[in-house]
């Protein structure tokens, strides 16, 4: 059973930034593509960013690119998700996920990752 586990978040300003990791807890990581997702309160969960299994692909969602920087280290079984300039919409839940069927690119739907991360809380304040 994969385990993955998030860190990171916190409470900051907007302008700020923060950047989340999370640890996979099984050396297969580094064939999986990977997803960082997030959830504001009385939302649904949302697609932010994927990232292929060696690295080389990268997407993001059209209100983080410029922002937001997805990244991995297969040595140490993590996937990086740097926050900058942040804004209170970016207040949210944030979780990441591994997608092990689509691993040249990642999915943005929910329905292609297998297991996810218990969640990190980010609250941007105006």
């Amino acid at each position: 059973q994969v385990q993955l586990v998030e860190s990171g978040g916190g409470l900051v300003q907007a302008g700020d930034s923060l950047r989340l990791s999370c640890l996979c807890s099984e050396p297969t990581f580094r064939s999986y593509a990977m997803g960082w997702f997030r959830q504001a309160p009385g939302k649904q969960r949302d697609f932010v960013a994927a990232i292929s299994w060696s690295g080389d692909n990268t997407d993001y969602v059209d209100s983080v690119k410029g922002r937001f920087t997805i990244s991995r280290d297969n040595l140490k079984n993590t996937v990086y998700l740097q926050m900058n300039s942040l804004k209170p919409d970016d207040t949210a839940v944030y979780y990441c996920a591994s997608d092990s069927r689509t691993p040249e690119t990642g999915s943005r739907s929910i329905m292609g990752y297998d297991f996810w991360g218990q969640g990190t809380q980010v609250i941007v304040s105006s």
